[in-house]
């Protein structure tokens, strides 16, 4: 079987790894998969492809961007390949009820908007997937987890032996501040002169888009670079996908937020499974019982809302103690969530759609 990504691909951020995990995997499984479009110089390790007739099966990813092809290219796909041949994976929570989160995160600004996303997807194919572990609260939609642990990625502490940083976040500032704002940035203030360099690599803590009002809404690049540089906060730029990993690495902490929209509906996201590859302690920005659900008990000590302070501080004194416990989960990673298994789970349900 062949099949086709239609996705937004980009190698800084977006679903880039997860499908260059399945590009690899596939071949184990008797099956072949490529990104529709041009080879990316900078990423030449993926497999690109224009020629849609080629293939057997086409995936539709979407993110919050409603990415769209050519409409050329969008009639021979659809023209190729008949609706029950094309899967739709909605990895942000876009096709769903409306869902607005304290005034603050939502999926679509109002139910006109929320339409539009549905009949599109629904003119796409008959079968659309969320990203979770669990059934999806949106009845025309399945659970299908998607993102997976790659033990292969584990990086050891004999690979990294300098650190650069004491404390890293490693993502895009979309929807993010309002949780740094309110718990991470107090914290820091608090023990900032007992860590050493604190960073936040990624796009947008400096500055918004350069794109204005056609990035996305202006509460999702929120950001206050003055108080960064109040606690000597450095905001490096973003690394490619691949470098991710690497980056993260060199880091004694790494932290992981994540949007607020995903954390309320629990989807599943790159950064949960790449944090745990790296050489750090990941800190996460989870309740107790999410993070048990995704990672096993063990992971309940890596939580940080309401003792964030507290926490960082006891990891850099006690670092043996919790690298024990990141050992752990990734004990739990590698039985429950390897890309193995979720390769599987994804080429069973192309292969279960109509030949």
């Amino acid at each position: 079987m062949k099949i086709l990504f239609v996705m937004k691909h980009r190698g800084k951020a977006g679903s880039t790894h997860a499908v260059s995990n399945y590009m690899r995997l596939a071949p184990h499984f008797g099956h072949e998969v490529a990104i529709f479009g041009t080879p990316i110089w900078y990423i030449p390790e993926l497999k690109f492809s224009m020629d849609i007739e080629d293939f057997d099966r086409v995936v539709y990813l979407f993110e919050t961007d409603l990415y769209r092809i050519l409409p050329v290219h969008q009639a021979i796909m659809l023209n190729t390949f008949s609706r029950d041949r094309r899967l739709i994976i909605d990895t942000d929570g876009m096709y769903h009820e409306l869902i607005q989160l304290d005034g603050y995160d939502f999926n679509h600004a109002n139910e006109a908007d929320r339409k539009a996303w549905i009949a599109y997807m629904d003119s796409l194919g008959d079968t659309v997937v969320h990203t979770l572990m669990d059934e999806s609260r949106f009845p025309k939609a399945k659970a299908l987890p998607f993102f997976g642990y790659d033990p292969a990625l584990e990086v050891d502490a004999a690979s990294t032996p300098g650190k650069v940083w004491d404390i890293l976040h490693v993502g895009h500032n979309w929807w993010r501040w309002r949780e740094v704002e309110r718990e991470l940035l107090p914290a820091f203030h608090k023990i900032r002169d007992r860590v050493g360099r604190i960073g936040f690599l990624g796009l947008w803590w400096d500055e918004p888009p350069d794109e204005g009002p056609d990035a996305g809404p202006s509460d999702a690049f929120l950001a206050d670079p003055y108080a960064f540089k109040r606690l000597r906060i450095e905001s490096p730029p973003a690394v490619n996908y691949n470098d991710v990993i690497k980056t993260m690495s060199s880091a004694r902490i790494n932290i992981m937020t994540q949007r607020p929209l995903l954390r309320h509906l629990k989807h599943l996201t790159l950064k949960y499974f790449e944090i745990f590859c790296a050489d750090t302690i990941p800190l996460l920005m989870l309740d107790e019982d999410h993070a048990e659900e995704v990672y096993g008990p063990a992971a309940r000590e890596l939580t940080l809302p309401g003792r964030a302070a507290e926490k960082i501080v006891d990891v850099l004194e006690n670092e043996d103690k919790y690298r024990d416990i990141v050992a752990d989960v990734r004990t739990h990673l590698k039985i429950h969530h390897a890309y193995e298994a979720r390769a599987r789970e994804l080429f069973e349900t192309l292969e279960s759609l109509p030949a």
